[in-house]
């Protein structure tokens, strides 16, 4: 596994602080969305389709900071949107690293190797780079040729400069399991630290409404996509999420685990689904029925989804709380 000691260990006290304290539902991954503007149009994505008053938008570096504290999760992962658009995107990350939060910055890369100078390597740093796959495939993801050889490159200068990179890839029908695994080879063979992976959620706003998986085709694509795994791959999840993807382990969502806070507010009830917004994280935990979401619910909206900011808290808090679900874990580590 390719999660580094230090946040792994700081995450399970964490978990194990909340336990101790008996609290019931609590955060682990602070989805941060400083703004929803973006230099792609990719047709999964869901984002850029919001009026034109809300792609202007953008969270200030004290709002930013504000979230963090008020959530108290130890991880933020700042998607968007393109992030590196926000003009003050390195003070956000400095504030957030300055409260001792493992800070992920999702991007395209696109503008990556322009801004590698505004940040400093640091353990509580890492950049996820958007990878859909080899090179033809990719470019077809985002919609635009010539990325995937833009985001190699930046990849490639970033970790020359000492900074920590993982890869991030939603994968949709249709995907070639073989062609994964080639993408698999080739960000290893670059340096990439670790690769995150998750099945597409179906955005009511995407242009393309035909590619998004079915849960049982996810767990057939991910059986063959992870199938006897090389020991060169390196992934940032826990392996019971991969074991989930692949349909051997069964879990329910956990919506509460990586709440979304944006320039519209705290997203309820998740961020995959849009059902309005609350002003404080309290109020996204007070008043939110939880009871009504997740495939055990019977909620139709969640029936399909195997998404990871469902489903990683599950696996990460099965882990650390059940000894069998831990020791299976570290066996597969150690392998």
């Amino acid at each position: 596994m390719a999660i580094p000691l230090k946040q792994a260990a700081h995450v399970g006290a964490y978990i194990a602080k909340q336990r101790l304290t008996h609290t019931q539902r609590y955060p682990l991954t602070l989805m941060l969305e400083p703004l929803y503007r973006c230099n792609l149009a990719c047709a999964g994505c869901g984002k850029i389709q919001h009026a034109d008053e809300i792609l202007k938008a953008q969270l200030t570096p004290e709002q930013c900071w504000a979230a963090a504290d008020e959530c108290g999760a130890p991880v933020v992962a700042i998607p968007g949107g393109e992030p590196l658009m926000h003009p003050q995107i390195d003070r956000i990350v400095q504030g957030l690293i300055a409260r001792g939060k493992f800070v992920y910055l999702c991007t395209n890369a696109i503008l990556l190797t322009h801004k590698l100078d505004i940040f400093e390597p640091s353990p509580y740093l890492t950049f996820s780079v958007h990878m859909d796959g080899v090179r033809q495939d990719h470019d077809d993801s985002v919609c635009r040729e010539g990325v995937y050889d833009v985001a190699v490159d930046a990849i490639k200068q970033a970790k020359a400069r000492g900074f920590r990179v993982t890869t991030n890839s939603t994968f949709f029908l249709g995907a070639d399991p073989g062609r994964v695994r080639q993408m698999f080879d080739e960000m290893m063979a670059i340096g990439v630290d670790g690769l995150m992976v998750s099945p597409g959620y179906a955005y009511e706003k995407a242009p393309d409404q035909e590619h998004f998986l079915q849960r049982e085709q996810t767990k057939e694509l991910f059986r063959e996509i992870l199938q006897d795994p090389p020991d060169s791959w390196s992934f940032n999840h826990s392996t019971l999420f991969l074991d989930f993807l692949k349909g051997e382990v069964e879990y329910d969502c956990t919506p509460w685990g990586m709440p979304c806070y944006s320039v519209l507010g705290w997203q309820r009830p998740c961020y995959l689904l849009d059902e309005g917004y609350t002003h404080t994280f309290q109020e996204l935990m007070d008043e939110t029925q939880w009871d009504n979401y997740g495939p055990r619910s019977g909620n139709p909206k969640c029936q399909q989804c195997m998404v990871h900011s469902g489903f990683e808290a599950s696996a990460v808090i099965d882990a650390s709380s059940n000894i069998g679900a831990g020791l299976r874990t570290l066996r597969k580590a150690l392998v």
